[in-house]
């Protein structure tokens, strides 16, 4: 095996795009000013963040006023579910087992403070949300509502119905906040046609630079800041803007929209085939959630069956130079397994690896990856 790298984990992260880097370097270098200061030197800053606001919402099919630059997905999650208690006067949150912990957390920690009651969405036995339960549980909420579902799950890719979710929180008068960290710069959205309060964004899941994110309030929500001082982001986010991370987010999501259609098409395809191969080369191998359905076209969580050897997979993997996760990158390290494939697939004779595909991987890192791991199990 060749020490050059596999990097199969793009559901972390993605590899920085140079074009990316290039469209930043200017404002990591001589143009530094303040975009708050009145001088044309910080105005020159302040307009490069309006553009790139008005070419996220243009792409978004959103209005420019609905986009706030954050520091990633987490803190756009955080912001709308916090702020829809505080604010929207929330008093029952409907969320699902399998959300990431960036809204997990954010509701049991509301939850404990008795903030707010928390019910959980039943799961179909492929990891999809039951939306006649989803009815039931708006249908018997006594209190103003949110509803915090993923538009697709970050370790098994499963793909929510957002615009049956949608529709039926109009219907019930409830908040809908979904988690589009995996989404955005993966599918085309149209926020002016989706009937959603909140999505989120992180750019570091679309070649795009880390720590910086967005949040999309739709217009017809009215909250308060959830981080106070200068006022910046219209009065929503202060703290001196990240310049060069806004400026990245924006040209990482113009080039993932230019070339989406062949990048979904190339990806797809080698997800299929390392499945297939899988299927071939390792007997009893099984995969999770909805593979072949409605799923992301970049993850494929695949379980092998539970030995000495394979219990040792990623940590064998990752001395072979192949970087791939065990369920999610935010559990990886702590041996306590992943509450996602806890919810679906309990089954501890089976040992559960994350694959996620990039346009920068290629059918013959496939394999020698399916080689090795022959090897491996």
């Amino acid at each position: 095996m060749s020490s050059k790298r596999i990097y199969f984990d793009n559901a972390a992260t993605t590899a920085l795009d140079p074009q990316v880097l290039e469209t930043m370097m200017p404002y990591l270098t001589e143009k530094f000013g303040n975009p708050s200061s009145i001088y044309s030197y910080g105005r020159e800053t302040r307009m490069a963040i309006e553009t790139a606001r008005k070419t996220v919402a243009k792409i978004l099919n959103a209005h420019p006023a609905e986009i706030f630059f954050t520091s990633g997905g987490t803190e756009s999650s955080n912001t709308a579910i916090s702020c829809a208690i505080r604010d929207l006067g929330c008093r029952h949150i409907i969320t699902s087992p399998i959300e990431h912990h960036a809204v997990s957390h954010s509701v049991e920690h509301l939850d404990n403070l008795d903030l707010a009651k928390v019910s959980y969405v039943k799961l179909l036995p492929n990891g999809h949300v039951d939306i006649d339960d989803l009815e039931k549980l708006l249908a018997s909420a006594e209190e103003k509502t949110l509803v915090t579902l993923m538009h697709a799950n970050n370790e098994i890719g499963n793909i929510l119905d957002i615009h049956a979710v949608g529709e039926l929180c109009k219907l019930y008068g409830a908040i809908f906040h979904s988690d589009t960290v995996q989404t955005v710069g993966h599918f085309p959205f149209d926020l002016r046609n989706t009937p959603v309060h909140f999505i989120t964004g992180a750019a570091h899941k679309f070649h795009g630079p880390k720590g910086v994110g967005l949040l999309y309030i739709n217009e017809n929500v009215r909250i308060k800041p959830f981080v106070h001082g200068g006022g910046q982001e219209r009065n929503m986010r202060a703290g001196t803007e990240n310049l060069y991370g806004i400026v990245g987010f924006a040209k990482a999501l113009e080039m993932a929209t230019a070339t989406h259609e062949e990048d979904m098409a190339y990806i797809g395809t080698l997800k299929y085939y390392m499945m297939d191969e899988l299927k071939k080369n390792i007997p009893g191998i099984a995969f999770n959630g909805d593979a072949l359905g409605r799923c992301l076209y970049t993850v494929l969580s695949a379980s092998f069956p539970k030995t000495e050897k394979s219990e040792m997979i990623l940590f064998n993997l990752d001395i072979n130079n192949i970087c791939a996760s065990g369920g999610s990158a935010c559990t990886s390290g702590a041996d306590q397994g992943s509450h996602v494939i806890r919810a679906i697939n309990n089954n501890p004779n089976q040992v559960t690896v994350r694959f996620s595909f990039s346009k920068h991987n290629t059918r013959e890192e496939v394999d020698m990856v399916v080689e090795k791991l022959k090897e491996l199990v």
